[in-house]
């Protein structure tokens, strides 16, 4: 482990302690860890990342994405939006399978 010495400004403290307490037990390396991890997945990828979601109202029934738990017509749940990496080849590799994500998979992301 090393100590490092860096100054944030206030209002990058208050997201730190904000997104430590909420995700990570209050543990702020961790965070840190976290976003730099979240921020490297992001440069330089070559086919596609989720950049967020999008709530939609389902008109028949679907399971989610990730879990498999199954959802009724009329079930609110969310389709991912897609950021398109580098790759001259990503456009064919987006994912064509209809995707949705339940609220608690969302949260978990």
């Amino acid at each position: 482990m090393k100590r490092l010495n860096f100054t944030l400004d206030n209002n990058t403290v208050s997201l730190l302690n904000k997104l430590s307490e909420k995700y990570y037990g209050g543990n702020k390396s961790q965070t840190v860890r976290a976003a730099l991890e979240s921020l490297a997945a992001r440069q330089g990828h070559d086919g596609w990342i989720i950049t967020g979601y999008t709530p939609l109202r389902i008109d028949h029934e679907v399971n989610c994405h990730t879990c498999g738990s199954e959802h009724n017509e009329g079930n609110i749940l969310f389709k991912p939006v897609f950021e398109k990496g580098n790759s001259p080849q990503a456009i064919k590799q987006i994912p064509s399978e209809e995707w949705v994500e339940c609220s608690v998979c969302v949260e978990k992301q």
